[in-house]
């Protein structure tokens, strides 16, 4: 050969996958009577290792006489015959090397077929009972078992590995217990008296599952009954003796090697128990000491050798119990402990390498998959499946596990089972590690079908599985809804008794009738979704019954959940994580949030992740209202837009308090940037309306808010109460400015008015100057004008608030500049202007009351409510922010801790006014909360009561406490403010502090 044909040569081999090209071209010259080079080239191109292949091929040809040779060069004209035997050469150095010592084989090799148990079991005892004297039979099982597994092997490789996984693994597992069978055979050939006992072998994991593996322990149980007229002692010693000769006959080492161990120590009382029961003795144990993991090993238990009939009657005994195992204590926290038990045992030097038992591992789709059946198969026999995939497969056609999730294991579980299966297959050992070795991983790449960089390829392929196999495991195997449904009993879990009118009255439904109208509605039909609605409405119902309302909170699920009926998302959210028990507990607490609810169902996804329920702030709200009212010319069907946004942000905020996860300060904050927001977005609608070219505007206009909007202290029920000011811009015509500016209020005025989606938008312009006599809208003069000349004490009181929140900034800020010296008067106030207001308050306290208030329980205006808090706390303003100028703020809380720590105010005084005030605030938004309306007195009713306690988190039942606790605080704090505020003599009084 010239050296231009050997570089050719070269190239030509290491494209097919060759490291030692040289060898290579020697070797086939060696083999080139049997098939020619350039069809070598092509079949081993295609095989795991190239080189392996070649060379074990050569040493097959070597092993054969001249007829074989022949016989082999006339196979291996056929593609099929081609592919599969050099396919098992190039997969496994150990099929290899039996090959090299049983030439014959290689004739059933290419011709492999798939062959179910009986007739596997069927060739191997044959394969015994026709051996030679000079063979034992413990090798001629053994000769026989490699006969069939190389057929396997070679169905295996030639086809796409993840396709053929099930029938693989089926295969594997069916040959095993054809080899237990054969196993059991030579038992009774060689134990005398084995007649007297009935023995059956039963297949426990993955042999019971039929997905077993190349090479892996073979997981037993024994069960024996006794021969007609046998004594159970006498039977039971046989078959003792012929488990344990069947046993020795597979797992032994002999010349011809071992096939594998058989375990039996998942049997009760494990090692240390009897290897052999009855079936009585079975069900005695699983009755009465057997462990939650026990019942989950016996998921996949099968008869698969000895007396079928014994087998049988054993699961016959055993199954009742595996499905009602997920009913005792803990069952399900007990099964999420033991994964993270044998994750935990899992040697440090193989972590990062295990497929099995490693984080992203099988064990966790395993896990998973046997949890899901176990909870949901205890009520449902259509997902008692035995392997994995199809059990996989029947969780996810009834709507247990969602499609995407279950196609995503599904995939994930055959390719990490490939890549187990190469793993064992290169030289027949039992390993779940992932290889090291560049060759050997450039081996298992190239036998997955990963031919380009394999070697990394394949690492990166298998570290993609375990993350996203990991992020599926924590989100199935640790889903709440798994204990909740396990904490249910069965009729609970069924739905579908004549008792569940009954059951719903025991859960306290107040109307047992309609809530079961709604359950039937909700759970009618045989679609999937339908199957979905039935699994998750058991937990459903319990968890609606632990809050006050379960009839509006069921009310409300079923009216969201017809909205959303045929959204994909939503039942799929409501299935995962602690949606599904978050959302139940806010429907049955909070009208509010279920009527905002019933206007925006996609709102359900707040509830899927805590981060989804912080509130945004003010600039962000402000930046989707402006985009979204932005995509509309009319203005009117803009601002009804941007109030969607007000609507979500709404219920953001209240799903987040009636859960717990604000506080009160966090809840007004976010109230009042939401209000801040829409009023800025109106204003500039109401610009657009009146005058959208910018350059032809007169003046500029600013919103000031007041009250408790200018506090940043808004409720649930708080108005907006503002002032709007105007500026003309320079060259204006002043009553033409005036006339913009009124246009432009009234404009947003009017689309503040609107029917929108969102709770009605109040806003209030009443401590304007003249109040409702005068302007609605003033020029910055007019207003320094009327202060200098006509102001009256309650203003400059009121203006202790005041704080820009809206429209143009400048603006804004001059009108602070004008205001603060009236708020904050040089000197103080005067006695006599003390007098004024205490005379004024206590004018307000007889004349503002609604008639038939009571002034023990009104929130704002009654006797140690909001008003006489905030009354305080401004007098003490105006008497010392002169001096104190960290007192010039508009919060009333937060002004309270600074009077204390200047020690203007008494600090338990301010205690106990903070207490009052904090608690008035949180009972009033609960009210509303509870309600679904504005609410200003402590309820009547005490089922009212009792639902704003529960959102107080007060304990259940608490209703009348409650009126008790808040007449306490208020009664307490109207003792202070007679002191501190009208000057009375004192009473002091302590309790407890409310302050959430």
């Amino acid at each position: 050969m010239s050296r231009t044909q050997q570089t050719k040569s070269s190239a030509a081999w290491r494209k097919a996958g060759y490291t030692d090209t040289e060898r290579a071209g020697s070797l086939a010259q060696e083999v080139a009577d049997l098939v020619p080079t350039d069809v070598l080239l092509d079949v081993t191109g295609a095989v795991a290792d190239p080189d392996q292949a070649l060379l074990a091929f050569v040493r097959l040809r070597e092993a054969l006489d001249a007829p074989g040779r022949r016989a082999l060069t006339e196979a291996l004209t056929q593609p099929l015959a081609r592919a599969r035997l050099f396919g098992v050469l190039g997969a496994s150095s150990a099929l290899g090397d039996h090959l090299v010592a049983k030439p014959e084989q290689w004739r059933d090799v290419v011709a492999a077929e798939r062959r179910d148990q009986a007739a596997f079991a069927q060739a191997l005892i044959a394969e015994i009972d026709g051996r030679d004297d000079d063979v034992s039979a413990y090798d001629a099982l053994r000769v026989a078992y490699r006969r069939q597994l190389v057929q396997i092997a070679a169905l295996d490789v030639t086809d796409v590995p993840a396709n053929v996984l099930p029938a693989t693994a089926a295969s594997l597992a069916d040959l095993a217990g054809a080899a237990l069978e054969a196993g059991l055979h030579i038992a009774t050939q060689s134990v005398e008296g084995a007649e007297q006992a009935r023995l059956a072998v039963i297949g426990m994991g993955k042999t019971g599952g039929r997905e077993l593996n190349y090479i892996s322990d073979v997981d037993v149980i024994f069960v024996a009954q006794p021969a007609d007229g046998v004594d159970e002692d006498v039977a039971l010693r046989f078959a003792t003796e012929l488990a344990t000769e069947l046993m020795r006959a597979c797992s032994a080492s002999t010349g011809e090697g071992s096939l594998w161990q058989v375990d039996a120590a998942l049997r009760p009382e494990g090692k240390q128990g009897p290897l052999v029961r009855t079936v009585a003795s079975h069900r005695n144990y699983y009755e009465r000491w057997a462990k939650g993991w026990e019942f989950q090993a016996l998921l996949k238990a099968r008869p698969i050798a000895g007396d079928r009939e014994v087998g049988e009657a054993y699961i016959a005994a055993m199954r009742p119990m595996v499905w009602q195992a997920s009913k005792r204590e803990n069952f399900v926290e007990d099964a999420q402990a033991m994964r993270r038990r044998v994750e935990s045992h899992v040697p440090v030097s193989e972590q990062a390498r295990q497929i099995k038992l490693g984080p992203g591992g099988l064990r966790d789709i395993e896990f998973s998959v046997q949890l899901l059946q176990l909870v949901h198969g205890r009520t449902d026999e259509r997902v008692r499946a035995r392997s994995t995939l199809d059990a996989l497969e029947a969780l996810s056609s009834w709507g247990y596990v969602g499609r995407t999730d279950a196609s995503a294991l599904d995939r994930s579980y055959r390719q990490l089972r490939v890549l187990e299966h190469r793993i064992q297959l290169s030289k027949m050992r039992r390993t779940h590690l992932m290889p090291t070795s560049s060759a050997d991983l450039r081996r298992l790449g190239r036998g997955v079908g990963l031919m380009r960089d394999p070697d990394e390829a394949v690492t990166a392929h298998w570290q993609e599985l375990a993350r996203s196999v990991r992020r599926l495991h924590e989100k199935l195997f640790y889903r709440p809804l798994l204990s909740a449904v396990a904490r249910l009993d069965d009729d609970e879990a069924k739905l579908s008794d004549e008792g569940a009118r009954d059951r719903l009255a025991a859960l306290g439904y107040a109307d047992p009738s309609g809530a079961l109208r709604h359950l039937q509605a909700l759970t009618s039909g045989l679609s999937r979704r339908a199957q979905i609605r039935r699994t998750l409405m058991p937990v459903i119902l319990q968890w609606l019954a632990d809050g006050p309302t379960p009839d509006a909170g069921l009310l409300a699920y079923r009216r969201i959940s017809d909205e959303l009926g045929t959204s994909h998302w939503y039942l799929n959210t409501l299935r995962e994580g602690s949606t599904a028990e978050l959302f139940a507990e806010v429907l049955s607490k909070s009208r509010y949030v279920s009527e905002l609810l019933e206007r925006a169902p996609e709102s359900v996804k707040l509830f899927a992740d805590p981060a989804l329920r912080v509130p945004r702030d003010e600039k962000a709200i402000s930046a989707t209202m402006t985009s979204v009212a932005g995509r509309h010319d009319d203005v009117d069907k803009a601002m009804l837009a941007a109030r969607t946004v007000r609507r979500t942000e709404l219920t953001r905020i209240a799903i987040a308090d009636v859960l717990g996860e604000l506080d009160l300060e966090g809840v007004e904050k976010a109230l009042t940037d939401v209000m801040a927001a829409m009023l800025q977005t109106g204003l500039d609608l109401a610009w657009r309306a009146v005058c959208d070219d910018s350059d032809a505007r007169l003046t500029d206009v600013t919103i000031i808010g007041m009250g408790r909007f200018g506090g940043r202290e808004l409720g649930y029920s708080s108005d907006a109460d503002v002032m709007y000011v105007h500026r003309p811009r320079d060259g204006a015509d002043a009553g033409a400015a005036q006339d913009q500016a009124l246009a432009v209020v009234t404009e947003l005025r009017r689309l503040a008015a609107l029917a929108g989606p969102d709770p009605k938008l109040e806003i209030d312009a009443a401590l304007r100057p003249e109040g409702k006599q005068g302007p609605l809208v003033r020029s910055l003069d007019s207003y320094a004008s009327y202060y200098e000349r006509w102001s009256e004490g309650w203003e400059a009181q009121a203006l202790l608030r005041a704080y820009p929140l809206a429209g143009d900034a400048d603006l804004g800020r001059a009108f602070v500049d004008l205001v603060d010296p009236l708020r904050w008067p040089e000197g103080g106030i005067s006695d006599a202007a003390v007098r004024r207001i205490r005379t004024l308050k206590a004018r307000m306290e007889a004349e503002r009351i609604p008639r038939g208030a009571d002034p023990r329980t009104h929130f704002k205006l009654g006797r140690g409510g909001l008003s006489d808090v905030e009354w305080c706390v401004q007098l003490h303003q105006l008497q010392h922010a002169h001096a104190h100028p960290q007192l010039r703020r508009t919060g009333t809380i937060s002004t309270l801790r600074l009077l204390a720590e200047l020690e203007l105010m008494d600090a338990h005084d301010a205690e106990v006014l903070a207490d009052a005030w904090t608690f008035a605030s949180r009972v009033r938004n609960a009210s509303v909360l509870w309600r679904g309306r504005p609410v200003e007195s402590l309820p009547s009713d005490l089922r009212d009561a009792e639902g704003i306690a529960t959102l107080l988190g007060l304990p259940a039942g608490d209703g009348r406490q409650l009126g008790e606790e808040y007449r306490k605080v208020s009664r307490r704090a109207r003792l202070v403010v007679d002191r501190v505020f009208y000057g009375e003599d004192p009473h002091n009084s302590t309790g407890p502090s409310f302050r959430r």
